[in-house]
């Protein structure tokens, strides 16, 4: 069963990509994913020309990543939520659904009438999911919020990468980056949700927000403040693991970085020291234990900088490829969107766009029964209306009717 979802109708009023990307995740895993969207606006998402200071996307191309990625394999239909009009057309796609997607803020939802209590007047056993900026309770619940406000400055991460002696706040290393990992996190509370559902016949109203996501990425550092009474002191770390050189990151002679992450030194020293050939070091009683060489750190790990510096990044690769020890080369988009380990597993895949041109994006992480994910193109705005309202049951003359009166698009 390589699409566990199949089947089950997910209504999605959200946009930007937090939850969006949780709708793109669950048409990975099979669901039938129907995205409302402005009827005169579409996703605000469509409105962002300009990502990292590049071209979102190409000109004459109706592929735009940064749309693409949180929207693929949806439906979409444009909808004016605050006409009467298209009220009928909302609880007939709400009557229909297993669940009920949205990261409106409790304001308009209460305007638009799509609060938990109005959707479930609609469809009692309709699961309802919202994602937040600082959750549901307290004093933040009305307040909106990004990935990088939540996510990564207040949730903890931002402080975490940034060394004592910074002179600037450390950025997220990629745009979306909380909002992807909420997605995926959404998605779980509502594959979870089905399940209960399957199980009790009680739906669940589900709530995932961008701090608790923050939070939960960054606890090893909150438990131990916690634990400890304070917050926890700030190190200058040149190795993942102090005081350990086969745990640590190390430039090449090309300018890129390796990063090694060798928990049991003694037990890869020797594989080690005579890949980057330093055979003299093989069997040296100086360093037999763990802690001969956790004292000799610093001037060991000067040897390994100097022997790695010697050679380039791709001729490393090739020396580490069948190192036993655990390692990794540090990659960029555009290496990572060729990992071998990637490609192999199924995880860049292949879609068609609206012109017709082969395009690559990445899948969700979770593989089932080893089949290659199932993936089309992210909808062009409101391109599934027409087909979606007669689906619900409204004729041609309805249809009309709806979009003359501006309900629909």
């Amino acid at each position: 069963m390589d699409r566990p979802l199949e089947g089950i109708r997910i209504l999605e009023v959200a946009q930007f990509t937090f939850v969006p990307a949780a709708g793109a995740v669950l048409a990975d895993w099979g669901a039938d994913i129907v995205k409302v969207e402005h009827a005169e606006n579409g996703d605000a998402q469509r409105g962002l020309v300009r990502v990292l200071g590049l071209d979102a996307s190409k000109a004459g191309s109706s592929f735009a990543p940064i749309m693409e990625g949180p929207n693929r394999s949806k439906r979409s239909i444009g909808i004016d939520l605050a006409n009467p009009e298209s009220r009928p057309v909302l609880e007939e796609l709400i009557r229909r659904s297993d669940v009920f997607l949205t990261n409106y803020l409790p304001g308009p939802r209460a305007k638009l009438s799509i609060t938990l209590e109005d959707v479930r007047a609609i469809n009692p056993k309709i699961i309802y999911v919202t994602g937040s900026g600082f959750g549901t309770e307290g004093p933040d619940a009305d307040k909106g919020a990004y990935d990088a406000t939540a996510f990564w400055a207040r949730g903890g991460s931002a402080d975490g990468v940034m060394p004592p002696d910074a002179d600037h706040m450390a950025f997220m290393p990629s745009g979306a980056y909380g909002d992807n990992i909420g997605g995926m996190t959404i998605a779980g509370g509502i594959a979870a949700a089905i399940a209960g559902r399957e199980r009790t016949g009680q739906p669940s109203e589900v709530d995932v927000s961008l701090l608790a996501v923050g939070a939960w990425a960054t606890q090893f550092s909150v438990n131990l403040s916690l634990f400890t009474g304070g917050p926890l002191p700030k190190v200058q770390r040149k190795t993942a693991a102090p005081g350990n050189p086969l745990s640590g990151s190390y430039r090449t002679g090309d300018g890129r970085w390796l990063q090694f992450s060798m928990l049991q030194p003694t037990r890869y020293w020797n594989e080690f020291v005579t890949a980057l050939g330093l055979e003299h070091l093989v069997d040296d009683e100086r360093f037999a234990s763990m802690e001969a060489i956790f004292q000799h750190a610093e001037e060991i790990g000067g040897w390994f900088a100097d022997a790695i510096a010697q050679r380039d990044y791709d001729d490393w690769l090739e020396v580490f490829a069948s190192l036993t020890g655990q390692w990794a080369p540090v990659q960029d988009g555009w290496n990572l969107g060729h990992d071998e380990a990637l490609v192999a597993n199924g995880r860049i895949v292949e879609v068609v766009d609206a012109d017709g041109k082969p395009q690559k994006l990445v899948a969700s992480p979770v593989k089932f029964d080893n089949a290659p994910v199932k993936m089309t193109r992210a909808p062009q705005f409101a391109e599934h209306t027409d087909d979606i309202l007669r689906e619900l049951g409204f004729d041609d003359d309805k249809l009309i009717e709806l979009k003359i009166a501006g309900a629909v698009t």
